[in-house]
């Protein structure tokens, strides 16, 4: 085809034997055809974006509960290579105990009749319910020993060179550590002579500062668990820069209030633990779960069992206490956590609709979560108060929060729960339901080596350390700066007294 022949387009006018001849530029053929190309590629984008979003949208409010975030393949660790004796050692030694007359030992010690004929490589945890709710480092532990090809679920990625890792677990046992001593020797625990737990406390101290990890951080990437609330008491103030793993922030008081002449100089100030680079863990829950499909009728309105008297924020568990004892439809038994109150617990808990959450020695217990998994709805009685995983949980979906004034006021707590309908009760149990495997950490496995749950306690507790990460690498580094500083003036200093000394010389 010629250019004269190019030009000339024929176009059909609709009428029948006519036919147009314009003679037009080639340009305006080649804008006229881009133009309808581009419209119609717009159109189909347009089309495309509207749908998926649609669908996306749909998915969201679904999944709303748990916040989705993209998923990153994991956190290297390294374990600080501390001797047994700080981990497992302890454990053994714990089962050793030939007598211990505290509170729920009686579990104990028909395991020690029972199963601890021999040595173990891995002894099991206590079940003491009063060491077992601290039991977190176990588990996390459990987790990091166990052989990489099991470990198919875990989110920490183990590594054996410190320079690949993102941080340094230290895998020092702390509340075994402090229950084996108030189990033997209470009345030195708050002292240092004879205070075995001090002892290897100053040990983990002197083992991880020796470290060139210690020293390139200044311990800022290294992850202590500190479940326990008296756990590593003699050391808080040296391991502060690190990352603690704490169920909450009310175990950093070296004293409470009444024993310190609320002195300001007896307690570890508040700034040293911080949601910046401290992960809330929860504490592991002693009732067994109930699935959404074994929910009966809930015929009790609020239910609450435990000690009533409580030291400094727990107080206003004694006036609540005074308040709802003789209301209808609420439950308020004195009790404690061995076997019967076990029992009494899981047959309360599970026949009401809610369980109340006043504070105690600390703000948390793990009472929080024995409600969860009993799918009662919690009514957690704070102004402030720190949960695991917030963030990743939307604990208002599920969870009653009052605020301790409003608490109480006569008749005001029950009549606000009176007034949940049972379409909201219902919906709070089923986002409960879904959330209570986030709070697990037994991985089925008696001595905690095994596959963990991917969803579980352990895999959430590393996911929350890595969100934290950016914010520990910069003050890794604006340390080292402000180091360097500081050597450069130090230097300098050096050099003009040597200069000085010359000359005068």
């Amino acid at each position: 085809m010629n250019r004269s022949e190019q030009e000339e387009i024929n176009c059909n006018d609709g009428s029948e034997g006519h036919q147009l001849h314009l003679n037009l530029h080639p340009s305006l053929c080649s804008v006229s055809s881009l133009f309808l190309f581009t419209l119609i590629s717009i159109l189909s984008v347009s089309l495309f974006f509207l749908f998926t979003t649609a669908n996306q949208s749909k998915s969201i409010s679904s999944q709303s509960l748990i916040s989705q975030t993209t998923p990153q393949a994991s956190i290297k660790v390294y374990v600080a290579d501390l001797p047994r004796s700080l981990n497992y050692g302890l454990l053994d030694t714990y089962w050793s105990l030939q007598s211990d007359s505290r509170l729920g030992s009686e579990a104990d010690r028909e395991i020690r009749r029972t199963q601890m004929g021999k040595t173990l490589k891995f002894p099991p945890y206590p079940e003491n319910p009063l060491i077992k709710q601290y039991s977190a480092e176990y588990w996390i532990m459990g987790d990091l020993m166990t052989p990489e090809k099991l470990r198919y679920g875990s989110f920490a990625k183990r590594v054996f060179d410190v320079n690949e890792a993102d941080v340094v677990f230290v895998p020092f046992f702390a509340t075994i550590s402090a229950e084996i001593q108030l189990g033997v020797g209470k009345g030195v625990f708050r002292k240092k002579e004879g205070n075995e737990d001090y002892e290897r406390q100053r040990q983990v101290m002197e083992f991880v500062r020796g470290t060139e990890a210690w020293k390139r951080s200044g311990g800022r990437d290294h992850v202590f668990v500190l479940t326990d609330p008296v756990a590593m008491w003699h050391v808080k103030a040296e391991i502060a820069p690190a990352i603690l793993l704490v169920v909450d922030f009310g175990g950093w008081y070296k004293l409470d209030s009444k024993a310190s002449n609320n002195s300001l100089s007896e307690m570890i100030q508040h700034t040293q633990v911080s949601l910046l680079k401290d992960v809330i863990v929860p504490y592991t829950h002693l009732l067994p779960r109930l699935h959404l499909s074994e929910n009966q009728i809930r015929q009790t309105l609020l239910y609450f069992k435990g000690a009533k008297h409580r030291h400094r924020g727990g107080l206003v568990r004694e006036k609540l206490w005074d308040l709802l004892v003789n209301e209808q439809g609420v439950i308020m038994e004195e009790g404690f956590p061995n076997a019967t109150g076990r029992e009494q617990s899981i047959k309360g808990m599970r026949t009401s609709e809610f369980c109340l959450h006043p504070a105690g020695d600390t703000p948390t217990s793990c009472r929080l979560f024995d409600a969860i998994q009993s799918l009662c709805i919690p009514v957690i009685v704070s102004d402030n108060i720190e949960l695991p995983f917030e963030g990743m949980v939307d604990y208002s979906e599920f969870s009653v929060f009052v605020a301790v004034r409003d608490s109480l006021l006569p008749n005001w707590l029950v009549s606000h729960l009176r007034s949940f309908s049972k379409g909201q009760r219902d919906r709070f149990r089923q986002n409960m339901a879904l959330v209570q495997p986030i709070f697990q950490y037994d991985n089925g496995h008696p001595s905690g080596i095994g596959p963990i749950p991917p969803d579980g306690a352990v895999n959430h507790i590393w996911k929350k350390v890595h969100q934290k990460l950016p914010m520990i690498k910069e003050a890794i580094i604006r340390e080292k700066r402000n180091h360097q500083v500081h050597q450069f003036h130090f230097d300098a200093f050096v050099l003009e007294s040597c200069l000085h000394f010359f000359l005068v010389w």
